[in-house]
């Protein structure tokens, strides 16, 4: 493996920075979009490929892409600036556990001497000093030990929470109201929209369709503008298998999506200003497979009832939930919950305040 150097790591440090630190790489240009339209008005994009640098202005710098221990040097240095003491803290408690345990080992030899007898060991100390050293090193040797070992889980849990944020910016989208020819990233909406992930299997997005597309009783549906009013972008996945592992043609599903007696002018091309299908679906299972594997875990059935997962204008999740969304409490409490009102910079103009 190619050993860094202090320039090299400083150069790598320097452009994270410069990227930001949020999940999703920021848009660097481009007036905002308008409330009707929350999709970016980008090109369209090729799909990034495995060797892509996760979070990096520069996807070309083999320095930041290189991996060791399973995460990149980019991703390594973003979990270095979110706790820059977590390293000092490993080796301070993990050096003390050492240490605690070399104390140990003379503690147990000093009480085995101690057991033998003034006779054998004259200069051993008496038995019940040397168990007190010994208790005393133990319990030294196993707090230090656990400290060490919880704040290694945590930097491990943050390196992943990390990668899995690349691989969520790197998703790839069609927005369903530029005719399926466009092709854009993930990353593309931050700042610009939030993103609600709603994937289940196919009778999950039929009813997902229906309740953005179809006058329900006598009220006219405007949950779609009501969505594009708070930035908000649908991007549905059809889970199919029976593990729900698999990605299957979401497109073809929600257009052919059904509707019942009660599900008056139902068009499914009403709610396309906020709707954006799922590209490559190899990629979208891969990233799924993990948040499909603990709804499961926790005896939810993500094929009949699916999850939704909620991204913040900063790229960050905001939450997780089983079943479909709850469209009036979210519109209704989506600008306090992801709070661009208060933390995100440059927003003044759009959102008002000092």
């Amino acid at each position: 493996m190619k050993m860094q150097t202090p320039a090299m790591k400083v150069l790598a440090l320097s452009a994270l920075l410069s990227g930001g630190a949020s999940a999703f790489s920021p848009v660097r240009s481009g007036p905002g979009l308008a409330r009707s339209s929350p999709f970016p008005s980008s090109a369209a994009v090729t799909p990034a490929t495995s060797a892509t640098a996760l979070f990096s202005s520069n996807g070309d710098d083999p320095a930041l892409a290189e991996k060791f221990g399973g995460y990149t040097v980019k991703q390594r240095l973003r979990e270095e600036v979110e706790s820059p003491f977590r390293t000092l803290r490993l080796f301070f408690f993990g050096s003390s556990t050492g240490s605690a345990l070399t104390a140990l080992y003379f503690s147990l030899l000093s009480a085995v001497k101690a057991n033998a007898g003034p006779g054998v060991y004259p200069d051993a100390p008496t038995l019940e000093e040397a168990l007190t050293n010994c208790a005393i090193n133990l319990g030294a040797a196993v707090v230090c030990g656990l400290l060490t070992y919880r704040d290694w889980r945590a930097g491990e849990a943050n390196l992943k929470r990390i990668a899995q944020g690349g691989a969520l910016a790197r998703l790839v989208v069609s927005p369903a109201g530029e005719g399926g020819a466009a092709r854009t990233t993930l990353k593309e909406y931050r700042r610009n929209a939030r993103v609600i992930i709603a994937a289940g299997g196919r009778s999950y997005i039929e009813e997902l369709c229906l309740s953005l597309n179809a006058d329900q009783l006598a009220d006219e549906n405007t949950l779609a503008q009501s969505l594009a009013d708070v930035d908000v972008v649908v991007i549905p996945v059809l889970l199919e298998g029976n593990d729900g592992q698999t990605v299957g043609d979401t497109k073809s599903a929600w257009v052919n999506s059904a509707p019942s007696e009660s599900d008056r002018n139902f068009d499914p091309t009403r709610s396309d200003p906020v709707i954006a299908f799922p590209v490559s679906p190899s990629s979208w299972a891969e990233y799924l497979s993990p948040e499909v594997e603990t709804a499961q875990g926790q005896g939810f059935d993500v094929l009949e009832k699916g999850f939704t997962i909620t991204v913040k204008k900063n790229g960050r999740i905001l939450r997780r939930a089983t079943g479909l969304p709850q469209w009036a409490n979210m519109i209704g409490t989506m600008e306090v919950m992801d709070g661009s009102r208060f933390g995100m910079p440059r927003d003044t103009e759009k959102y008002g305040g000092p």
